[in-house]
């Protein structure tokens, strides 16, 4: 698994945290920048590439994107055919293990303003060992990954 970060300015601080984390743990990974604190950076320009990293190889490669609510850096990545952001800003964990047991999300998107960074590191950790569950699951990507094919 390669693992492609991404983040704005408001999401900078909690990436570089996170790339030390994932480094400490032996991850493959690459930073798609921003590579320094800049106020007027857009997100745009940092998860539309992380995003299209993964859709290369969206089975074996993932992406955690940060910023202030991570919404839009969520919605720009689910943009990319083959992705299937998560967004999370808080509240159960749960709902990271949802998004890949039931959904299958190959990409992260995290508020870092709303987020600790203990409990970043712990939706990131839940996140990247949780599998797909498949079964019934499939049957439901499926008709997702047969309307972009239409688009």
């Amino acid at each position: 698994m390669k693992i492609y970060l991404a983040s704005d300015h408001a999401g900078f601080e909690l990436k570089e945290q996170i790339k030390a984390y994932l480094k400490e743990r032996d991850f493959e990974i690459e930073d798609i920048g921003s590579f320094a604190y800049e106020p007027d950076d857009d997100y745009p320009d940092f998860v539309i590439p992380a995003a299209r990293k993964v859709a290369e190889d969206p089975e074996r490669n993932r992406g955690i994107v940060l910023g202030g609510s991570g919404q839009g850096e969520a919605i720009v990545a689910n943009k990319v055919k083959g992705v299937y952001a998560a967004h999370y800003y808080g509240g159960s964990l749960e709902i990271i293990e949802l998004s890949r047991r039931h959904n299958d999300s190959n990409l992260l998107s995290l508020g870092a303003r709303f987020l600790s960074k203990e409990l970043a590191l712990r939706a990131v950790d839940l996140w990247l060992r949780t599998s797909f569950d498949g079964g019934r699951h499939e049957r439901r990507l499926k008709k997702i990954k047969d309307m972009e094919e239409q688009a």
